[in-house]
């Protein structure tokens, strides 16, 4: 009979979710990425993979090493096993599994979990204290919708408000939808762990939608709607109820200035020598230079102009005034100021670099303790003899 062992590290023990077993049954970002925050926190996550994998693995490149940098970026931290669904045995393991689980995490569309016995109600049937947390494209209503950032976006109004005004809407630069939704996954899981403890032990059933987590980014544009029935035009990289907020380029390169309070944009003013600018009546309070911002940016654009982007980014920071030089993703990262690369090693691919969890504990950041892994890395620790005792990864 086979005999099905859940792993952990001892790396991940004493963080807030330690000991709390996560099932992912996630493919693509939104799953995968919402798993690893809870693994972050210090689940054991259990990921399960077909036979031909999560298809992340094959989308480049680039690549490292024969798998696509994708899907590094959301699986660290995690216990991979293979598991073929069409097979009774492999089901079996799969029901053990689940029987273990605190959390199980799934974005099959419904009619595909219900056929693999992964939706809500055939999760509850064989563990009732189990949370049950589903990733949908556009929620329960509409099932067997398929999930993409790119419909998201479209559907939700974040690419009506995004792109340069008079041309065509563009899509946020990162999947903003497939991120949000894990956000608002992970915060519901951890919720649901708390409300358990304190209730009984009994299971939940979670919903998050990729539609609706993207939706939620947008309080002010939509509030614009609800309450004055005002659209929110787009405005490039400018602020639709703030200016100057936006970016500027310089003589060399571009730059960023964030103005918030009429003081600010006074000092500004002196910065860039035109003083007397901050006191005529269209530029004298935030909502005349709104109005005005066209007239605002010319002048502003030609005295950027001027001077190249380290004298201005000299004079900006002399006067306090928030601004920032436009990086590319390299730049950012090969900062000094960036502290949150860390390097481990995995026994195949060698050396990992991965952007760890912003959160701090105690004032640490949470490591990451579990290379992201290769298919069915940990398959025989996780099936294995009847014999065999629970594992961790120092053992």
């Amino acid at each position: 009979m086979t005999h099905v062992v859940w792993p952990s590290s001892l790396e991940n023990r004493g963080r807030p979710l330690s000991g709390v077993k996560v099932l992912d049954l996630t493919r693509v970002l939104a799953g995968p990425f919402c798993s690893m925050l809870l693994a972050d926190l210090g689940a054991d996550v259990i990921k399960v993979e077909s036979p031909t994998g999560d298809v992340t693995r094959l989308w480049g490149p680039p690549f490292f090493k024969g798998s696509a940098t994708y899907f590094f970026g959301a699986n660290r931290n995690k216990w991979d096993v293979v598991l073929d669904l069409k097979s009774e045995r492999d089901r079996g393991i799969l029901a053990e599994l689940v029987r273990q689980a605190d959390v199980i995490v799934q974005n099959f569309t419904g009619t595909t979990a219900r056929k693999l016995g992964v939706d809500y109600k055939s999760i509850h049937e064989l563990n009732p204290a189990a949370i049950h947390l589903s990733l949908w494209a556009m929620g329960p209503e509409d099932p067997d919708c398929r999930g993409y950032d790119l419909i998201a976006q479209a559907l939700s109004g974040m690419m009506s408000i995004t792109g340069e005004p008079g041309r065509e809407p563009v899509k946020v630069g990162a999947p903003v939808s497939d991120l949000a939704a894990a956000m608002y996954g992970a915060m519901a899981v951890t919720a649901a762990l708390f409300d358990r403890q304190n209730n009984g032990g009994q299971g939940k059933r979670l919903d998050v939608s990729l539609y609706d987590s993207v939706l939620a980014l947008l309080p002010s544009q939509s509030m614009n709607w609800l309450l004055c029935q005002e659209d929110t035009e787009r405005h490039g990289s400018d602020h639709p109820a703030i200016t100057p907020y936006g970016s500027y380029r310089t003589a060399d390169a571009a730059i960023v200035v964030a103005v918030g309070t009429d003081d600010q944009f006074a000092e500004l003013c002196q910065v860039i020598g035109m003083p007397d600018v901050a006191s005529e009546t269209r530029f004298k309070r935030n909502r005349d230079r709104v109005a005005h911002r066209a007239d605002l940016r010319a002048i502003l654009e030609a005295q950027f102009a001027m001077r190249p982007s380290r004298e201005w980014e000299v004079a900006l920071s002399a006067a306090g005034i928030p601004h920032a030089r436009v990086r590319t993703v390299p730049e950012a990262l090969e900062s000094h100021k960036t502290n949150t690369v860390y390097r481990m090693r995995h026994p195949t691919w060698g050396e990992i670099a991965q952007i760890m969890n912003p959160i701090r504990i105690a004032g640490d950041y949470l490591r990451p303790y579990l290379a992201p892994p290769s298919l069915g890395e940990h398959t025989p620790l996780v099936i294995a003899a009847p014999a065999l005792s629970p594992v961790s990864e120092d053992s």
